[in-house]
């Protein structure tokens, strides 16, 4: 199965200039939480989530409305990808190897759907999907993935 056969095309986004609190107007508007990040020329530069708007308004002192996306999150190595033609179980590695739930789908650099654990697991058992052992496998990866952080940072 490829990942464009179950990737998401209808893509909310922000610029690296969107402020918090407009991000969150789009993630509430919409049932999400991650927005891709996309420049002037259309890239995807990064990605935006509720966890790290929530994190950043908790931990500074300002207004939703004087914080942007990447005064938020400004490290594009950060950023992790996949093509509407790979593979969804090579999607499935990059999220348990780089502790991740969802990745753009790019092709060239430009934003062509969404790809979430959820889509994932909604295929899984179908003719070409992912055993559900493996999506218990990715899952679990992430979640210790978050534990070892945890741990490291207290």
């Amino acid at each position: 199965m490829k990942v464009q056969d179950i990737m998401a095309t209808d893509v909310k986004i922000c610029h690296p200039d969107t402020n918090l609190a407009e991000a969150t107007q789009i993630m509430w508007a919409n049932d999400v939480g991650a927005l891709p990040v996309i420049n002037g020329q259309g890239k995807v530069v990064g990605m935006i989530t509720d966890r790290d708007i929530a994190i950043a308004l908790g931990t500074r002192n300002r207004a939703p409305s004087e914080l942007t996306a990447f005064e938020v999150k400004p490290n594009p190595q950060e950023l992790y990808t996949c093509g509407p033609s790979d593979d969804v179980r090579d999607a499935l590695k990059t999220m348990r190897t780089q502790g991740v739930r969802r990745l753009p789908v790019v092709n060239g650099g430009n934003l062509k759907g969404f790809l979430t654990l959820d889509d994932i697991a909604l295929s899984a058992g179908k003719p070409g999907g992912v055993a559900a052992a493996e999506l218990a496998d990715t899952f679990k990866a992430i979640c210790q993935q978050r534990t070892a952080r945890k741990v490291a940072t207290a």
